[in-house]
């Protein structure tokens, strides 16, 4: 599967930058996702036209000349094109055309990637500022309107016929696997033992990798797609351009994946951004296993060191219980082919279909050995359950009345007995409560409680 192609929004300050990309967020066709960027200015979106998927990024604003103007200039537009596969350059109908507009062409056109240039603000139908913005040296201009959303489609259009062709989540047999984690914990090395192959470049400098490398490898006639990422770090610390391009490519990579594996170090274990990503893996839905990398590179172990170590890391992540812990070294090969035996454990794992029969059975024995509290006069009733099957995190529906009042430690409790009657190790579950009477597909899910219910 291919990576994405990503389209970058840049211009200098004020000139709509923001509320073109809003636009055509509401004009798509299918929009597959959203995501908040981890920087304070940019955001993106996972969006398709046309049945045409892509990546599109709405770029920091440019500071004002007197704010080190030409410094940000270099830096965030050197970044974006590098990452970007398409650059729309935003401008303003309204102002004339300035020394910070014709840098950002520049350095656009400089890049060799294809440019369109968006004359934003042309509410003036009768007013064409073309010929003026032919300046700027960009040979595709198209007049827009974000307020009016005039010539949005007509924008998208020439995005992609200029992107490389790619749709999300083309079905194919590939088991893909994602190598997730903070920089420099050893991802390429595993990835390398993986592969039998030095595919990626190896370093002790965080941020070696900052595209998607792939191989797919197999293993008892199984074919697995291995992706090794760019490291993840903490918000505050991701950088404008090259940086954040690799971050949204790490979040493409958890989509793609069925199965992630999380590295950390062993000199590393409570770490925040862990958490976080092992958040962001259970809320996509996939397969999930922890693995402590370098394990060579622990001095003074004992016998009791790994059983102390994976004490801490199930408290640390007790949110995903589930999920399955291992010890490698990628230098000594220790446990590098049990990681093989672990993911496809996983997949088959997340395929098994329960029996509605068999789903209903546990249900009620769940309700008679403790039935759900509610309140005066709305006291929830669950009638029956079902396996979704177009889903490829094991998913439930359970019906019944008054399901809203359900609280959170019942789902809890529910999610629990029904791991303890069926092996989900290495997989999120999902349970969804459904009125009877009420058309829609899902309720709530207890998966996340009450304050984690996952956006659509």
């Amino acid at each position: 599967m291919k990576s994405l192609p990503i389209v970058a929004i840049v211009g200098r300050a004020n000139v709509g930058k923001s509320s073109l990309f809003n636009s055509i967020l509401s004009k798509r066709e299918v929009i597959v996702a959203r995501e908040s960027g981890t920087t304070r200015d940019s955001i993106s979106s996972k969006a398709s036209w046309k049945n045409q998927d892509f990546w599109i990024v709405d770029t920091a604003g440019m500071k004002d000349a007197e704010d080190d103007f030409e410094l940000t200039i270099q830096d965030q537009i050197t970044q974006a094109v590098d990452g970007a596969d398409v650059i729309v350059v935003v401008t303003e109908a309204g102002a004339t055309i300035s020394e910070e507009d014709r840098r950002v062409a520049k350095m656009a056109l400089r890049s060799k990637k294809p440019v369109i240039l968006a004359v934003n603000k042309s509410d003036d139908i009768n007013n064409s500022r073309v010929p003026e913005f032919m300046k700027l040296g960009i040979k595709d201009i198209i007049e827009t309107s974000a307020a009016q959303n005039r010539n949005i489609h007509v924008l998208l259009d020439s995005i992609i016929k200029l992107i490389p062709e790619a749709k999300a989540d083309a079905p194919d047999n590939l088991l893909r696997v994602a190598l997730i984690g903070r920089p420099n914990v050893g991802k390429s090395h595993l990835f390398n033992s993986l592969s039998k192959k030095q595919q990626a470049i190896v370093a002790n400098v965080a941020g070696t990798t900052r595209d998607i490398n792939r191989n797919v490898v197999r293993y008892h006639d199984r074919d697995i797609e291995i992706l090794d990422t760019a490291g993840i770090r903490k918000a505050s610390k991701i950088e404008k351009g090259i940086e954040y391009f690799s971050y949204l490519r790490t979040l493409h990579a958890i989509d793609q994946a069925d199965i992630c594996l999380l590295l950390m170090t062993a000199d590393e274990l409570n770490v925040a951004v862990d958490q976080k990503i092992a958040g962001m893996i259970k809320e996509a839905g996939k397969g999930l296993i922890l693995v402590v990398s370098k394990w060579d590179a622990v001095e003074e172990k004992t016998p009791f060191t790994r059983d102390e170590l994976a004490a801490q890391i199930s408290h640390t992540f007790d949110f995903i219980a589930w999920a399955p812990l291992i010890f490698t070294s990628s230098v000594t090969g220790q446990n590098v082919t049990k990681i093989f035996e672990i993911v496809t454990q996983v997949e088959e794992t997340r395929k098994q279909r329960i029996a509605t029969k068999d789903l209903n059975r546990w249900l009620q024995d769940v309700i008679e050995k403790h039935p759900p509290a509610g309140l005066k006069n709305r006291m929830p009733k669950l009638n029956y359950m079902v396996q979704e099957s177009d889903n490829e995190c094991p998913s439930f529906k359970i019906f019944g009345s008054s399901t809203k009042f359900i609280h959170w430690s019942y789902r809890r409790y529910m999610e629990k007995n029904l791991r303890y009657k069926y092996d989900f190790t290495g997989t999120p579950i999902q349970l969804w409560f459904i009125e009877k009477h009420v058309a829609h597909k899902h309720g709530q899910s207890p998966t996340y409680g009450k304050e984690k219910i996952p956006k659509k």
